[in-house]
């Protein structure tokens, strides 16, 4: 998948600006950061979310998943759940949990989705087959994938098949 946000010469500078790439990764996740949080970090947050389900959305699509569902939200008593992207490929049902990460410092992504969202997410799944009905004989797969935007190259890693 070539999910670059620039396109460099041969020579490592960028077409559009003429920056050397490692002065434009820096420029660029600056001005990204500065630009975002001045928002506020809430609004960030969610801006990076959306833009990291969109590209999980390119990311699956490339490997034959049709989407169903998109941030799909169940009501549970209060407690509502969500599942960002909902998948099926062959006779998988294939729910997708997206974290994108501009930075390590806080944690790997994959440690986001610890054993109280597991639980939560394992409810959300469940009251979504109880309410399509025809998806009965499709096998449900629970999958992360972690988007790391460091550089100018998003960095896909994918779980699949994650135990809930």
């Amino acid at each position: 998948m070539d999910g670059r946000l620039f396109t460099l010469t041969k020579r490592g500078f960028c077409e559009y600006c003429g920056l050397k790439k490692n002065v434009l990764v820096n420029f660029v996740l600056i001005r990204v950061r500065s630009v975002l949080s001045a928002v506020n970090m809430k609004g960030y947050k969610k801006k990076l979310g959306q833009w990291g389900e969109e590209l999980a959305l390119k990311f699956f699509e490339e490997k034959d998943h049709i989407l169903i569902e998109k941030n799909w939200r169940a009501n549970l008593q209060k407690n509502v759940g969500e599942i960002d992207l909902i998948f099926t490929k062959n006779k998988d049902l294939v729910f997708v949990e997206v974290k994108t990460r501009t930075t390590n410092a806080f944690g790997y992504g994959e440690q986001a989705v610890n054993y109280s969202k597991k639980q939560k997410i394992s409810k959300t799944i469940n009251h979504f087959r109880t309410s399509n009905e025809k998806y009965d004989d499709f096998f449900p797969r629970f999958d992360i994938l972690v988007i790391e935007i460091f550089d100018l190259t998003p960095k896909y890693i994918h779980y699949e098949n994650v135990e809930l």
